[in-house]
């Protein structure tokens, strides 16, 4: 593709803002939607556990299958129609076991289908990777707008309401993958995608990346399994936890705009760094201050720190590791080794932590996690390597 080819912009974070609408009502309120069907603290660390489990086997599943087809959107927009049809399931009464397998099939399909668009997206920048937070920011615009609006309506109706309320915005995720398609030179006939890969994926710079990622999504446990809970246990309402939520992707907002041009001044390496002290500093604000409305906003503001710039510079790392089609195979390991294992190690870790000390030990222990892996990024990425790789990308 020429690197002067327009970009679908429009397009593109269409599918952003469905789909992170859609998390924007899955993430803060799924847990407080399990706990008002009877379901108890274990049986929810379980059952958040499988939106992550899924996410070690189904984005390189459906990256490897879209890879070698002639026409790989087709397999976005399949992972799509799933997900609205196992997704229509949960409005119906259901046990356990039933929960447990219905969790198991729509969070396989919703998480197979962002690592293909991320290398969907990927193919019309090019050798413009930087620009990929102005199309990744609607994503957040929309998560933000979810979370405020079910936040004041929860303070008057039922949360046993979120699967209805939800359903819309997976039949707005299908048609906008339906709207979008790779650039001209990602349909051709599918090549070996993996010819080349485990050689570039054992290089060390490359694998201490990955085990940064998944310490990164470790630390995040217990804020994506029972950061409402907690909220809700210190006596926040429904409209006060929807807040503190669209403050972080507020924030998060304004760095993905701002990601480009630190991108090009600091390189991916600084802001990864950034990222991680960032976390550590607020798990430890929310674990020992829940009750400061003013220090849990601070900790709250350090989302745009701790998820918008790594999401940014693990991009731009993945963009430079992994060129060509080789990133849609990147893409699924990512997402499956990040936040697959480390989802699940951080869910029910989390849970764990719980159950034995309370919310404040899960999130100190989370700081913990985010600090040794500033520490496996200071001592195995290599900040003068990076920057020269980054600078020949083309």
């Amino acid at each position: 593709m020429s690197t002067h080819a327009p970009i679908p912009f429009l397009r593109l974070s269409g599918f952003y803002l469905a789909y992170y609408a859609a998390l924007g009502a899955f993430t803060p309120f799924w847990n407080l939607f399990l706990k008002a069907r009877g379901f108890d603290v274990a049986a929810i660390s379980v059952l958040m556990s499988l939106w992550y489990a899924t996410r070690i086997v189904a984005p390189s599943t459906w990256s490897w299958l879209a890879g070698r087809s002639p026409r790989p959107v087709t397999w976005l927009r399949l992972g799509c129609l799933l997900t609205l049809l196992t997704f229509a399931v949960f409005l119906l009464p259901l046990n356990l076991a039933a929960m447990f397998l219905a969790m198991s099939a729509f969070c396989f399909f919703y998480n197979a289908v962002m690592p293909q668009f991320e290398a969907l997206t990927l193919s019309h920048l090019g050798g413009r990777s930087e620009s990929y937070g102005r199309i990744r920011v609607w994503g957040s615009i929309g998560f933000i707008g979810v979370v405020l609006a079910l936040g004041v309506l929860f303070d008057h109706v039922s949360v046993q309401w979120l699967p209805a309320l939800m359903l819309p915005l997976y039949g707005a995720l299908l048609a906008s993958a339906c709207a979008n398609d790779y650039a001209p030179s990602a349909n051709q006939p599918a090549e070996a995608a993996s010819d080349g890969f485990g050689e570039r994926l054992r290089q060390p710079g490359v694998l201490a990346f990955f085990v940064v990622a998944l310490l990164m999504q470790v630390s995040f446990g217990p804020l994506y399994t029972f950061f409402s809970i907690y909220l809700e246990e210190h006596g926040y309402r429904a409209a006060t936890l929807g807040l503190y939520w669209g403050l972080g992707v507020a924030v998060e907002i304004v760095m993905f705009y701002a990601s480009a041009r630190l991108l090009r001044r600091f390189g991916a390496l600084a802001l990864l760094l950034a990222s991680l002290l960032a976390a550590a500093l607020r798990w430890t604000l929310t674990g020992l201050w829940p009750g400061q409305p003013a220090i849990l906003a601070l900790a709250q503001i350090l989302h745009a720190l701790c998820f918008a710039a790594f999401f940014a510079a693990s991009m731009q790392y993945l963009a430079v590791y992994f060129p060509g089609r080789h990133n849609g195979h990147a893409q699924g390991v990512f997402y499956g080794f990040s936040s697959g294992v480390g989802g699940v190690l951080g869910a029910l870790g989390s849970g764990y932590a719980w159950q034995y000390g309370n919310g404040r030990l899960a999130f100190l222990l989370a700081a913990g996690v985010a600090l040794v892996a500033a520490l496996v990024a200071v001592i195995w990425l290599r900040p003068k390597r990076d920057r020269q790789q980054q600078r020949k990308q083309p």
